[in-house]
């Protein structure tokens, strides 16, 4: 009963801390990282481990549901290029430069390692970054780019730390076999979220006049799709997403106005609440991964942090600057032909910014990096782990407190400057 009893605990400073931060004008998640690192000092405070299949199953399936459901699908297609060079080609660049970095950098981190540790870091986590950038005046194309590179995102990462995991345990790398099965795990994922999606818009078809009904196979349906993908052995984070791309389709033309409120206004809660358990166990996690490191190799673990962080924010920055070359040039040589970029696509130097300081690393991480293997398969333990668990959550924190701090000052100071370019121009 103690571990009940903590989470309510949690869930009821979640609540407060949420309603105080709007007070004081700081972006919630902040707050309640913040917060649970302190509380995780408190020496009567119980550890609460973390399970990373129930990280996966009971907290990822209903945000990115909820995301894909609110994504517009028209939106989502426009800026797909975008969303689909940072939750793929970003991954695994992100994933290559921070293996070179930490094993160039990290004593006794063999390339092996490395690569796991790029595995771990290479999604970002834009639940993060939506909730602190909320009511900033953020333009939505900025918004659909981030949630839409949410979605797909976790896939690639999941499938670059599993080889990684696998080599680290002596499997050989073989590259066309891992494109092959990075296929057929995404292939088998959007044909599993399509046939899910069937089944329950016939169901509904059926009872969407019972109000209950309706909303609870809505809210079970993230849950059950997860399953049935990982049990097929494809990606459980694309067949949700597919399924909630299809089922925000088809809930529009049958679904009466007070059945779509009231859904929204549960599935509110329920992400509200599973934000804010999310971003205060990252914070109350990080003492009892502290007690594993020798107190000498403290700080210089965390300037290797530190110094991952920085990397991986400029890989982003220059692959979302490439990218907003590319689009542009892909529309000047497009213009006399029927355009394959449209410019609703276009990235302006703005929305660069934004999305080049909205990287933000968070559970997902955090929830791979706990899930490591304790032991190789000869039985041995598996080599820094600690270390490898340690930096990477040094990492989480590092871009949720300082990015996170930063990104709504950057995003006012870009605003302002708009403002008053557009008036100066309007003077003229």
């Amino acid at each position: 009963m103690e571990n009940y009893s903590i989470i309510i605990f949690i869930l009821t400073i979640v609540i407060g801390l949420s309603a105080f931060a709007d007070k004081i004008k700081l972006p919630y998640p902040i707050l309640l990282v913040i917060v649970g690192v302190a509380i995780g000092f408190i020496p009567t405070m119980t550890e609460i481990q973390i399970n990373p299949e129930i990280i996966f199953l009971i907290f990822l399936p209903p945000l990115l549901y909820d995301a894909s459901f609110n994504i517009s699908p028209k939106d989502f297609k426009t800026n797909l290029n975008t969303i689909s060079t940072l939750a793929i080609t970003l991954v695994f660049l992100t994933t290559f430069w921070i293996a070179v970095v930490a094993h160039y950098l990290i004593p006794n981190i063999t390339w092996p390692l490395a690569f796991v540790l790029g595995a771990i870091l290479s999604a970002t986590d834009a639940v993060a970054a939506v909730s602190i950038t909320k009511g900033l005046g953020i333009p939505h194309k900025t918004i659909t780019i981030l949630e839409g590179e949410s979605l797909i995102n976790d896939a690639s990462a999941l499938v670059a730390y599993r080889f990684a995991v696998a080599a680290v345990m002596g499997s050989a790398f073989v590259i066309w076999k891992a494109t092959l099965e990075f296929l057929l795990l995404l292939g088998g994922g959007f044909l599993v979220g399509f046939v899910m999606a069937k089944i329950l818009s016939v169901i509904l078809n059926k009872v969407h006049k019972n109000t209950n009904v309706t909303i609870s196979f809505m809210l079970l349906m993230p849950f059950v799709t997860y399953l049935v993908a990982e049990h097929l052995h494809v990606s459980g984070v694309i067949a949700v997403v597919i399924s909630g791309l299809a089922i925000a389709r088809f809930s529009k033309k049958i679904f009466p106005e007070n059945l779509k409120n009231s859904s929204r206004s549960l599935w509110d809660i329920i992400i509200f609440l599973l934000n804010g358990l999310i971003f205060i166990l990252i914070g109350l996690n990080f003492r009892y991964i502290l007690k594993d490191i020798d107190n000498d190799m403290i700080l210089p673990y965390i300037g290797y942090a530190f110094i991952i962080t920085i990397v991986a924010l400029l890989i982003r920055m220059v692959r979302i600057f490439l990218q907003k070359i590319n689009l542009q040039k892909a529309f000047q040589r497009n213009e006399k032909r029927k355009r394959k970029v449209s410019e609703h696509a276009l990235l302006d130097f703005n929305n660069s910014i934004i999305l080049s300081w909205s990287g933000m690393r968070g559970i997902v991480s955090l929830a791979i990096a706990i899930g490591l293997p304790k032991e190789l398969q000869d039985g041995t333990p598996f080599p820094e782990r600690t270390v490898i668990i340690f930096i990477s959550v040094a990492v989480v924190l590092i871009t949720l407190i300082g990015q996170g701090l930063t990104l709504p000052l950057i995003v006012k100071k870009l605003n302002a400057k708009k403002e008053a370019d557009s008036n100066s121009k309007s003077s003229i």
